[in-house]
């Protein structure tokens, strides 16, 4: 841009400019929560995995607190089990959501969108060729 592009144009360009860098920060956000999620989940899952093989071997283990412990244990993994279930589920409804939202965008604004992919497949390109 030049000094004589009339400030109406600056401002549009400069609003485009910023509605696609709050959609990338919020892309990019979006991916790392998704990444800390999914380790979250991973280590839940180990933990599970780890207290059934515990709880396995306590099996043979006698008395009334051998029996306590296995009680709350198991509980304990009932619970976890209900909250990872609900989790994924709300994960889902959340991936359903948002890929309905970007659907409905690309229709709406077909020339952003494309502009958008463009730019995005233009940046890979760039970062290829300097491997």
């Amino acid at each position: 841009m030049n000094d004589k592009t009339p400030p109406v144009i600056k401002d549009e360009l400069a609003a485009d400019i910023d509605e696609q860098a709050h959609k990338q920060n919020a892309d990019r956000v979006r991916r790392h929560l998704g990444e800390a999620e999914q380790a979250l989940t991973d280590e839940f899952h180990t933990l599970l995995a780890d207290a059934e093989q515990l709880l396995k071997h306590t099996a043979s283990m006698a008395g009334e607190q051998a029996d306590e412990l296995r009680a709350k244990l198991s509980s304990s993994l009932e619970r976890s089990r209900d909250v990872l279930k609900t989790k994924q589920d709300d994960l889902y409804r959340q991936g359903v959501a948002a890929k309905e939202t970007t659907e409905e965008y690309v229709v709406d604004n077909p020339f952003k969108a494309l502009g958008i992919a463009a730019g995005v497949g233009f940046l890979i390109g760039l970062l290829a060729s300097r491997r």
